[in-house]
């Protein structure tokens, strides 16, 4: 394989198990061509700001924007155009991958992710 095949398949993988995690989850722009590295996801009821953080606490550097405006907390501009929910397009994070990165990396998201939506989705149901 390529290192662009690689890192598309690596990608789908990441979004299969994000969506086996929270069946709900949004994968933008799924079903159309797009970068092979590249996958902006969103839960809805959760916030971006929230799951960058916690990911951040659990070793693992994502974003919660694109990469032309990283540093800027507000919804992206790009996702607004597409359609998407003002409430969806807050929540979205944007994960990058690598030639570096493996299926091991991938399992290592899956799991603090997991950990991370399991425990925030239990807060807000105790908080309700």
């Amino acid at each position: 394989l390529s290192h662009m095949d690689e890192m598309a398949r690596l990608r789908d993988a990441l979004e299969v198990g994000v969506r086996t995690i929270a069946r709900d989850a949004v994968v933008f722009a799924q079903s159309v061509p797009r970068l092979p590295n590249t996958s902006s996801i969103a839960v809805p009821g959760l916030k971006a700001e929230t799951l960058v953080i916690g990911l951040d606490l659990a070793g693992v550097s994502i974003s919660a924007g694109s990469a032309c405006s990283a540093g800027k907390v507000e919804t992206s501009h790009v996702l607004a155009a597409m359609g998407a929910a003002p409430e969806l397009a807050k929540a979205a994070i944007r994960v990058s991958l690598g030639i570096g990165n493996s299926d091991h990396d991938i399992q290592n998201f899956l799991i603090a992710f997991g950990d991370l939506v399991k425990r925030l989705r239990k807060d807000a149901k105790e908080a309700a």
